[in-house]
């Protein structure tokens, strides 16, 4: 069940004599009209605290460029965050300064850099996806085949809605994924009957929720005001959600939300483990194996970016190298020599 604190993030407390600042209040306001992500609000609001905290709590507007500048490089020389983490920090900072404060930062100049080490994606082979997967069962079963034969990223399938799921047509469409963006993926007829018998007993549980009363879902952004009866709706409900009911804290009304991801990361670790592998597996490696075994079955590369959402093709492209191959596959001229003199 969603907490308050996940419902409504707690404040940044850096002033005592102001429980909720107004600076704080500002900064939700300006991120939720513009529909970032509880995820996104999350994460900038770390690294505004972050960063008034280094300055020892002056506020925003008295500091400048070069304490932007400080800041950023501390993250890269004394804490070694990663690149993409100070990339994400400076992106907050950003934000803050021009939607919130409007007073847009001059150039950013003179930052020690973080370093972007090259990393290939850790892939399963079939026969590896083929033992992890004996490991699951129930509703993270169908999870995990969702994340392999759709190329799911993690919070994509527990927020999948059941108009979501066209089994004619055998497609997903994906609802704001990554970037607020929405696209179209397979949905694997190997969970057809799986998941329609898994949707058959979830609807019989939120008719009996709507026969108590209940029965009401959260709605994306304005909907419950525009269309005040779609969060009974059978349509609009999870196709995983969680087994108790859920009080929203504004209006009172009780549902069930989807299931956390967490529950899903715990069963991929499970089942890793179960098949003895020893690769660093996480959920969102059935998304890189999707890729990379599409990419060997001969499927184009732009078919594939499409299916993942990927805004570059750049971004694929490293899926061929996980590949060695570029297409056909790379054979080690080694194995073209002679059997070793023992096996003559």
């Amino acid at each position: 069940m969603p907490s308050t604190a996940e419902l409504r993030p707690a404040p940044l407390r850096l002033f005592a004599d102001r429980p909720s600042p107004r600076l704080y209040d500002r900064i939700v306001e300006v991120l939720r009209v513009r529909h970032y992500s509880r995820r996104t609000e999350e994460a900038y609001l770390h690294w505004m605290r972050r960063y008034i905290e280094f300055h020892q709590h002056r506020h925003p507007r008295q500091l400048a460029e070069v304490d932007v500048n400080r800041f950023l490089t501390h993250l890269a020389v004394e804490d070694h965050v990663a690149a993409s983490t100070q990339n994400q920090a400076l992106s907050a900072l950003l934000f803050l300064y021009e939607h919130v404060l409007e007073q847009p930062l001059d150039r950013i100049e003179g930052v020690v850099r973080a370093r972007r080490p090259k990393r290939l994606p850790v892939v399963l082979t079939v026969d590896e996806v083929s033992r992890v997967m004996a490991h699951f069962s129930g509703e993270k079963w169908l999870i995990a085949m969702l994340l392999y034969g759709g190329g799911l990223r993690l919070l994509e399938a527990p927020r999948l809605r059941v108009k979501d799921l066209d089994f004619e047509r055998g497609e997903i469409t994906v609802r704001e994924g990554k970037g607020d963006k929405d696209r179209v993926t397979m949905l694997p007829q190997a969970v057809n009957r799986p998941l329609q018998d898994h949707l058959r007993r979830v609807q019989a549980v939120h008719q009996q929720d709507l026969a108590e009363g209940y029965g009401r879902v959260e709605l994306p952004h304005a909907l419950a005001r525009k269309y005040p009866k779609a969060n009974r709706e059978w349509g609009w409900q999870f196709v995983f959600p969680q087994e108790r009911r859920w009080r929203n804290p504004n209006t009172g009304d009780q549902g069930r939300h989807h299931i956390d991801e967490s529950l899903v990361q715990r069963a991929v670790t499970l089942a890793v483990r179960g098949a003895g592998l020893t690769k660093r597996v996480t959920s969102h490696t059935f998304r890189h194996s999707f890729a990379t075994h599409l990419l060997a079955d001969g499927y184009d590369i732009r078919t594939v970016q499409e299916l993942l959402g990927h805004n570059d093709v750049r971004t694929t492209m490293v899926y061929t190298h996980v590949l060695n191959r570029g297409g056909r596959g790379v054979r080690s001229p080694a194995d073209l020599l002679a059997r070793r003199p023992d096996e003559r």
